[in-house]
C-alpha cells in the first residue's frame, strides 16, 4: 500500500464502494414492495444454494442510517448502490411513495455525510409482474423503464448528479434468459436476444428521458452505463481455432454490448455467428441512434478474464484440469465448441482466475479501440474469499492483495493513457450473492448474517487508510 499511497492520482478521483438493492436491502415484502424476479426465483426449488433468499439479506433498508455512517468512518468518497424497480413501481402501477422516500432519505444521509451518491438504476431487481408480461422479452418494458426512471428522477433528480442506467446488461438478457443461471432463469435462446437488445433500448430511452428532464429544470448530471468486460484470451495464441473461440467469446461478452453504445451499430461477425436467431429482427427503425445516445461516462465491471479454447477437453484429462463449458459465456459464439481452460494463476473462492495485469490491459485497450469513449470508472473490482472470524477481528490478506493489487493495475493504466477517474471496491458489504446465496462473501465489511452485525475486515481498514493517504497527498 505504501506505493500506492504515494501514486499521483487525477484530480478529482473517486474512491468508493458499491452494492445493489437485491443483494443488501432485504424488506422484500415491506414499504410498499412487492416481488422482483429474484424474489421469485429464490422460491424455486434448486434455484438458489441451501434455499436462501433475499427477504432479509442483511437488512440494509432498516440499518441504512449506520451504514452510512461506516461508509464515512473508511473515508469513501462515493458511494455506488442501486434503486429497486419492485420498490419504486411494486406490481407494475404506480409510484411507491414510502420506497421513494426511503431512497431520498438514503441520499440525504449520504449528502450529509459528504458521500456523492452514485445511483444505477437497474441491477436485476424487474418487477415480477412485469416479467409476468414477458420481462425484457416484451419490447413494452424498455418504454417502462424509462417511466420508472423518470419516477425516481421526480424525487432525486435535485440532489442525485450521476446516473447509472444498467449494471452488467450481459447477466440481465444473455444469463438470465438464456444459460438459466440467473432470474428469471429462463433458456430460450430467442427470448434472450430479445432481451438484450430490447435492455439496450431501454437505456437510450431512460438516458434521453433524463437527459430532458434536467436540460428542463436547469441541471447538470452526469449519464452513463455500467458494463462487465473481459479479456478473452485465446488459449494457444499461435492457433486459429482458439484465436477464433477468443473473437467469437469477445464479440458476445464484449463488443454487443460496447459497440451499438459507442458506434451506433452491432458488430456484423457477431450477427453472422448468431444467424440462425435472426437478431436483427428485433431491431427497429431508430433504435440505434436512442441506443448510442451519447453518455458522459462507462463503468466498467472487470474480475478476471477469460482463457478461452476452441478444443474439446481432453479425455483423459483429470477432474480438476478439465476445461469446462461455461454456458452464460459461451452461448452464441457459433457452432464451434468453446471452452475455458485453467491457467496456473491463484484463484478465488469463486475459482476465478487472480490476474491484475488483466485490468490494466483492459483499460488501455478500451481507449486504444474505442477512442471515443467517454472517462472510466473502475464500478466493481473485489474478490471472494472464505472469511474466518476471530472475536471481532476479520483478516483477510487475499482480498486485501486482490484489492491493492488491482488498485496498482489502476494506477498503471492511467500511467500508459487510460482515462481512469475513480474505482469502486466490490462490495461494501457481504451480501446475498445471487444464485450462490449466502455462501459467497465479497464484502470489506463482514455481516454475520445471525445478528446482522457489521465488522470492517483488514481489506476495509486497509483500503481506508489508502483513501486517507491519497487525500492528505502522503
Amino acid at each position: 500500500m505504501n506505493s500506492l499511497s504515494t501514486t499521483t492520482w487525477p484530480k478529482g478521483f473517486l474512491w468508493g464502494s458499491a452494492t445493489a438493492a437485491a443483494q443488501i436491502e432485504g424488506a422484500a415484502h415491506e414499504g410498499g414492495k412487492e416481488d422482483s424476479i429474484w424474489d421469485h426465483y429464490a422460491r424455486q426449488p434448486l434455484a438458489v444454494a441451501n434455499g436462501d433468499t433475499p427477504e432479509v439479506a442483511v437488512d440494509h433498508y432498516h440499518r441504512m442510517t449506520d451504514d452510512v455512517q461506516l461508509m464515512k468512518e473508511l473515508g469513501l468518497d462515493s458511494y455506488r448502490f442501486s434503486t429497486s424497480w419492485a420498490r419504486v413501481v411494486p406490481g407494475d402501477r404506480t409510484p411507491n411513495a414510502e420506497g421513494l422516500d426511503f431512497y431520498s432519505r438514503l441520499v440525504d444521509s449520504l449528502l450529509e455525510a459528504g458521500i456523492l451518491p452514485w445511483l444505477t438504476l437497474y441491477h436485476w431487481d424487474l418487477p415480477q409482474a412485469l416479467q409476468e408480461k414477458g420481462g425484457w422479452a416484451n419490447r413494452d418494458t424498455a418504454y417502462r423503464f424509462a417511466d420508472y426512471a423518470e419516477a425516481v428522477y421526480s424525487v432525486l433528480g435535485d440532489r442525485v448528479s450521476h446516473w447509472t442506467t444498467f449494471n452488467e446488461p450481459l447477466c440481465s438478457s444473455l444469463i438470465g434468459y438464456i444459460a438459466g443461471e440467473h432470474a428469471p432463469g429462463l433458456t430460450d435462446p430467442n427470448q434472450g436476444l430479445a432481451a438484450l437488445h430490447h435492455q439496450h433500448l431501454a437505456h437510450g430511452l431512460a438516458a434521453n428521458r433524463l437527459r430532458e428532464l434536467a436540460t428542463e429544470q436547469g441541471r447538470e448530471i452526469e449519464l452513463g452505463i455500467t458494463l462487465n468486460l473481459t479479456n478473452a484470451v485465446p488459449n494457444d495464441p499461435s492457433d486459429p481455432v482458439d484465436i477464433d473461440a477468443a473473437r467469437r467469446i469477445d464479440g458476445i461478452w464484449n463488443r454487443m454490448f460496447l459497440e451499438p453504445l459507442v458506434l451506433g451499430a452491432y458488430p456484423a461477425d457477431v450477427i453472422e455467428d448468431m444467424r440462425d436467431y435472426d437478431f436483427e429482427q428485433y431491431i427497429q427503425a431508430g433504435d440505434l441512434d436512442i441506443i448510442s445516445a451519447p453518455i458522459d461516462f462507462l463503468g466498467v465491471n472487470h474480475y478476471h478474464d477469460d482463457n478461452v479454447s476452441g478444443h474439446p477437453a481432453p479425455a483423459d484429462a483429470a477432474p480438476g484440469l478439465r476445461p469446462t463449458t461455461k454456458p452464460g459465456r459461451s452461448m452464441f459464439v457459433g457452432s464451434e465448441f468453446v471452452t475455458m481452460p485453467p491457467r496456473d494463476l491463484p484463484r478465488t473462492a469463486m475459482d476465478w482466475e487472480v490476474n491484475p495485469s488483466g485490468l490494466h490491459h483492459l483499460l488501455v485497450r478500451l481507449g486504444k479501440e474505442y477512442p471515443t469513449l467517454p472517462p472510466l470508472y473502475v464500478t466493481e473490482n473485489g474478490a471472494s474469499y472464505d472469511d474466518t472470524r476471530e472475536g471481532d477481528s476479520i483478516d483477510d490478506p487475499k482480498r486485501a492483495s486482490y484489492i491493492a493489487q488491482h488498485i496498482q493495475a489502476v494506477a498503471d493504466a492511467i500511467a500508459d493513457g487510460a482515462d481512469v477517474r475513480g474505482y469502486f471496491v466490490w462490495s461494501l458489504l457481504d451480501n446475498f450473492e445471487w444464485a450462490w446465496g449466502y455462501n459467497k462473501r465479497f464484502g470489506i465489511v463482514y455481516v454475520d448474517y445471525e445478528t446482522q452485525e457489521r465488522i470492517p475486515k483488514q481489506s476495509a481498514k486497509e483500503y481506508a487508510a489508502l483513501i486517507a493517504a491519497t487525500k492528505a497527498g502522503v
